[in-house]
């Protein structure tokens, strides 16, 4: 049977007014901003709230509440989750299970993502997180992979080969995928005016580019995935970013999150994988299972040249 919505339930909010929100097992954190680099405390206080509103990208004047009733996971996507850390222990404490989707690009030499830290105090920060919650809880994302005049394939493999040195043991999965900019007419704007040379990589460059990382991942060790890529590259998965084999692994005595994802609770170890909890609403090759996004686009201060989400 396919996954019919989130069930709904009435909240009170703050003006005292009591309306209809749906409540969703599992939270992105988000898709359209980086809530743990530029929102955390006011992530921090939805949660104590108990619920968050949500516009809709599309109708500004439609607004959604997400009651967090039910929430039982969370996934963060960041770029610079260290404002969220000094609140782990709360989240901790309220019994909500969580991971990251850690993005660590070595772009500061090409001003791609002019507002995120020093790439030393991202990797420290990459390290700490591992150290605190454990290396298969925080995936490391080199995502996209953008070729310029200067910034060819060879470079962008010496970069994931140094950082790769510095993440041993910190994580146990590498995720790529290969920029979109035909697709969007901000981001090829943003990059033709500020990024000599920008374009996507071809079909043949993206299956010799794949097959150098998995030749150099013999060293390393991490499973290999990409996102949201039609095109199979030998030696690299197809990723869940929102994972339910992850979540069943690493959370598998959560009895509440175990029965949403369909995991016989005799091996809590093994997600069902079921076609119904696909997430219909992402792009037709990714493989994420069903959650519900509480970010806004246009609220995120990374300001990063190759960004669907920046107004």
């Amino acid at each position: 049977m396919a996954f019919r919505g989130w069930e709904k339930l009435p909240i009170r909010i703050e003006t005292g007014e009591t309306v209809e929100a749906i409540a969703s097992v599992i939270l992105s954190a988000s898709r359209a901003t980086d809530i743990p680099a530029f929102h955390a405390e006011w992530f921090m206080a939805r949660l104590r709230a108990g619920y968050a509103p949500w516009r809709n990208p599309f109708n500004a004047r439609q607004t959604q509440y997400v009651s967090f009733r039910k929430t039982r996971a969370v996934v963060f996507w960041s770029k610079n989750p260290a404002p969220l850390l000094p609140h782990l222990s709360e989240i901790d404490a309220l019994g909500i299970n969580y991971y990251f989707q850690f993005t660590l690009n070595d772009y500061d030499a090409d001003a791609l993502e002019p507002g995120v830290p020093p790439l030393r105090e991202r990797v420290e920060t990459f390290r700490r997180l591992a150290d605190r919650i454990g290396p298969e809880r925080v995936i490391w994302r080199f995502d996209p992979l953008v070729l310029t005049e200067r910034l060819t394939a060879e470079a962008l493999l010496r970069r994931i080969e140094r950082l790769a040195e510095a993440l041993r043991g910190c994580t146990r999965k590498l995720v790529i995928s290969f920029a979109d900019i035909e697709r969007y007419r901000a981001v090829q704007r943003r990059l033709s005016r500020q990024c000599a040379g920008a374009r996507e990589f071809t079909p043949g460059e993206m299956a010799s580019f794949a097959a150098r990382l998995v030749e150099r991942n013999e060293r390393w060790g991490f499973e290999l995935a990409s996102c949201a890529e039609e095109m199979t590259l030998d030696g690299i998965a197809h990723n869940r970013c929102i994972d339910d084999r992850l979540l069943a692994r690493c959370f598998g005595d959560d009895a509440e999150l175990m029965d949403f994802l369909g995991v016989d609770p005799l091996f809590p170890g093994e997600a069902s994988s079921r076609a119904a909890l696909k997430d219909r609403g992402q792009r037709k090759a990714c493989g994420c299972i069903v959650s519900k996004d509480i970010g806004e686009y246009g609220t995120c201060g990374h300001g990063c040249l190759y960004c669907y989400a920046q107004r």
